[in-house]
Order: structure tokens, then C-alpha cells, then sequence
């Protein structure tokens, strides 16, 4: 799990939206994207052997022939994308709240992308 908050966060102010709505999006099925807390680290760590817990790598009887079937699993339990509100040209967030790239099957070259809805409202 890799912190991408402040990468997000200079994204967002770089293409100066004040309000609205960011979508950060993960194309691939190995991977997800997450919102969880950024203050204590060892909170990645239980995260990670919770999931893996559920979902062991080598679980018998799994039939995807490329052996990263628990990669697939825990990308859908994750999810692909994550929605952030954007308030005064930057994310809204809790306290403790970061974002989190989830790599389970890699490492590889993986995207991340950032698409903007500025608020229509007053």
C-alpha cells in the first residue's frame, strides 16, 4: 500500500478547481485504491495481513491459470476508484485520512488517474 495523498493533492491544486468532486481511478484488476488512516503505519500492516488472512495466495483450489487469483480477490474487495471532495482547491479529508494505491500483485507499472467535477452549485 503506497501513500498517494500528496500526490493527489498536488494534482488538485495544480489544475486549480476550488469545489467539487475528485474520482481517482485504478485501471486494473490487480490493484485497487483505498481510503484509510495515514498517521499510523502500522494500520497498512494489519490491513495487509487481514486481506491476507482472507485471502491467502496459495488457497487450494483456485483455477486462474496465471497464479494471482488472491490478487484479483483483494483488488475487488478494495475496489478501483475512491471520490474526494474538494474544497478550497484541495482535498477534503479527515484528520487521519489518507489515500492508499494497493498493489497486490507486483510490482508492475500501474496508473493512477484523477478526473475532476467541479461543484455546479453555489
Amino acid at each position: 500500500m503506497v501513500d498517494v495523498t500528496e500526490r493527489v493533492s498536488e494534482f488538485v491544486r495544480a489544475s486549480g478547481i476550488q469545489k467539487g468532486l475528485a474520482v481517482i481511478y485504478v485501471p486494473h484488476t490487480t490493484a485497487g485504491i483505498t481510503i484509510n488512516e495515514n498517521a499510523d503505519p502500522s494500520v497498512v500492516h494489519d490491513i495487509l495481513l487481514t486481506l491476507n488472512q482472507l485471502v491467502p495466495p496459495d488457497q487450494p483450489g483456485y483455477r486462474h491459470n496465471e497464479g494471482n487469483s488472491d490478487a484479483h480477490v483483494k483488488a475487488g474487495l478494495i475496489g478501483c476508484s475512491v471520490t474526494v471532495i474538494i474544497e478550497n482547491g484541495d482535498l477534503h479529508l479527515g484528520n487521519w485520512q489518507g489515500i492508499y494505491f494497493c498493489e497486490f500483485d507486483g510490482p508492475r507499472n500501474r496508473k493512477l488517474w484523477v478526473r475532476f467535477s467541479p461543484d455546479v452549485l453555489p
